[in-house]
């Protein structure tokens, strides 16, 4: 192996650590969030403290407008699930609120639309 993918390894094995740490290590959120549910920043979020480089702080920026949590998760550039961990300690906070897309009850007809906007919007992609 050379140098050269020695080091490459490395930065990306560092830039998968890295997201980890935001969440100490937590990979389950305290809260139940689907992957499609609508997070928003509240007014809460909006006059807490914006630091550049928390990722609280920036989860709460992405959210100001409406933004689904697989959403945040590939504008942040994490896995899913440290973006559901960090939904969540800012839902607990009263920093973001969540509006899900179904209801326990929702329709066949309901569930199978939101499938096929989901399919039209990964093909989009």
């Amino acid at each position: 192996m050379t140098e050269g993918r020695r080091r490459e390894g490395r930065r990306h094995a560092a830039s998968l650590a890295r997201p980890y740490a935001w969440t100490a290590g937590r990979t389950r959120p305290t809260v139940d969030l689907a992957v499609e549910a609508l997070v928003e920043t509240t007014a809460e979020g909006r006059t807490a403290p914006y630091s550049p480089t928390n990722p609280l702080a920036a989860v709460t920026q992405l959210c100001l407008n409406q933004r689904s949590v697989a959403e945040v998760a590939l504008h942040l550039g994490v896995p899913l699930g440290v973006a559901r961990v960090l939904i969540g300690d800012l839902l607990v906070a009263g920093q973001v609120s969540i509006r899900d897309t179904l209801t326990a009850d929702a329709s066949f007809d309901e569930r199978n639309d939101l499938l096929e906007r989901v399919l039209s919007g990964l093909r989009a992609l």
